[in-house]
């Protein structure tokens, strides 16, 4: 593929030319400043920047709209597959720029996604498409995906942003989306311009600067001053901040953004299954939900949320003490009388405060991210209602590397969803050897119905495997799914075209009020 000329000197005249102090907002409001709570590690979406789309710098191949509906993007029309689903055939847009002028065709898809499927480029990502064996280009307009099995769901992951077929590797950030970066300070600020080149109209908003303030009670006051235009902060706080800031809103987005407790099964208390049992019911969900959650967020009992309604499984049957006969109940309701009686049945007896059986005390600890303000009120909620039935939990805040350190042999609280397929979010994380696995957890039941869930074309058939797989979890659970978060935002009301939308887990320069920016329009 032909590339423009001089392309190096050109985005280094860009980015000198941009890389001044950010700018205030104008009366036209064209200009966003906008406190971001984390730095991404990475603008590229080899490295797994922004992989379900709602990036405003990259297009994918398809993108979900408001309603999570696939829509083509960078394909002319939704994917086709082979009568055996296991190939998939896409046709692409004719005449798309890259933000750097260059004309975007097949070899920048293959090129981008053999990249994330190449062992040495270490792409987060490989894992979830480890069912592509090879991808190839038909012609300058098309592109085929060859897979190892046929994969229903296929087209949700095919909303990873494109890269040019040559600049593939680093940070620099060129893509096909609405707008361009044209400076990124590292901890200080990442400022966007719209993008000339693309291909729908030119944004109202042309310029947007994301300031990097870690600090939640920093970027409440930048709110408050007048300094930004919008901030996400934790739900508490972004209440209480709504409160005392003028000319804003507060907007909440429903997610598939989940918080657990990950239970180690190596560790001989935590991962005792009568203990994960035991504490499925003692954790008081609504409770943490009504405090430090400030009643943004609704309870988790699964990793299949409740915006994907039909792969739930509406009753759970759930043993009442380890290898106990299966019983009709809820293992996810709040009953600390039920939680006593299965710990009672596996020996774990009571005496004062806390529980022991043949001289073990049944304690553990529970790291989490020090710098997660949710995350410690979580964690201390679950402390509190683990003592309740004499199980003692010592919460430890410590730092993010840490916390994957720990988390063979320490409980941790754990982040992660998305509300597009069942299979995105459950497979890596409780299938044996999955990549976010965690804990090492392991069961043959979950195993089979996962994999069959994963390899059926029916969609009949895949509502029943997951909903079989959630029986058998119910079971046996890995660890204690607390709630599904709201993501809570507050934004200057200055702007029309805010659009409610489902979340995944991530987000920040994807997703958020902001993931439609380009179609925002100043309130005159």
């Amino acid at each position: 593929m032909r590339r423009t000329a001089a392309l190096t000197t050109a985005i280094a005249l860009t980015l000198t030319a941009c890389s001044g102090s950010p700018v205030a907002p104008g009366p036209d409001r064209t200009t966003m400043t906008i406190a971001l709570a984390k730095e991404p590690a990475t603008l590229n979406p080899v490295q797994g920047f922004a992989s379900f789309g709602g990036s405003p710098l990259f297009d994918g191949l398809l993108a979900y709209d408001a309603e999570r509906t696939l829509q083509p993007a960078l394909a002319s029309q939704l994917p086709q597959p082979s009568p055996d689903g296991r190939t998939w055939t896409v046709k692409l847009r004719d005449k798309v720029k890259f933000s750097d002028g260059s004309v975007f065709d097949a070899e920048d898809v293959v090129a981008t996604y053999k990249a994330i499927l190449d062992p040495a480029t270490t792409s987060p990502l490989r894992e979830d498409l480890s069912m592509i064996t090879g991808v190839g280009v038909v012609d300058p307009l098309t592109v085929r995906f060859e897979l190892a099995y046929p994969y229903a769901p296929l087209p949700g992951r095919l909303t990873v942003g494109i890269l040019p077929s040559d600049k593939l590797t680093g940070d620099g950030p060129i893509g096909t989306g609405p707008y361009k970066v044209t400076d990124w300070r590292k901890g200080d600020k990442i400022e966007l311009q719209a993008n000339p080149q693309f291909r729908g109209p030119q944004p109202a908003v042309r310029h947007i600067v994301w300031r990097i303030v870690p600090d939640a009670a920093k970027r409440a006051e930048q709110i408050k001053n007048n300094s930004v235009d919008g901030a996400e902060l934790p739900p508490k706080q972004a209440v209480d901040t709504e409160k005392s800031a003028s000319d804003v809103q507060l907007i909440a987005h429903r997610t598939a953004d989940f918080r657990a407790v990950a239970l180690p099964i190596g560790n001989p208390v935590a991962g005792d299954r009568a203990v994960r049992q035991a504490l499925n019911l003692a954790v008081n969900r609504q409770g943490l939900i009504d405090g430090p959650l400030a009643g943004k967020a609704v309870p988790a009992t699964t990793p299949i949320p409740g915006v994907l309604p039909e792969f739930a499984e509406p009753e759970l049957p759930a043993s009442t003490s380890a290898g106990a006969p299966a019983t009709p109940l809820n293992p996810y309701r709040y009953d600390k009388t039920e939680a006593g009686k299965i710990l009672d049945q596996a020996g774990w007896t009571r005496t004062g405060d806390t529980r022991a059986k043949n001289g073990t005390p049944l304690s553990f600890s529970l790291v989490y991210d020090a710098g997660d303000s949710v995350a410690k009120g979580l964690a201390d909620g679950f402390a509190k209602d683990a003592k309740a039935v004499g199980i003692a939990v010592t919460a430890e805040g410590v730092g993010s590397e840490i916390v994957k350190l720990r988390s063979r042999t320490d409980a941790v609280i754990i982040r992660g969803g998305d509300p597009f397929d069942p299979d995105f979010t459950s497979y890596p994380l409780l299938h044996t050897g999955g990549a976010r696995n965690v804990g090492g957890y392991g069961n043959p039941e979950v195993d089979a119905a996962l994999d069959a869930a994963r390899h059926a074309i029916d969609p009949a058939v895949r509502v029943a495997e997951y909903r079989k797989f959630q029986r058998a979890y119910a079971a046996d659970p890995a660890m204690v799914f607390l709630a599904y978060l709201n993501h809570t935002y507050l934004v200057r009301d200055a702007w029309s075209g805010t659009a409610p939308v489902v979340e995944p887990a991530e987000h920040g320069l994807a997703w958020g009020p902001w993931w439609n920016v380009r179609e925002w329009t100043p309130k005159r």
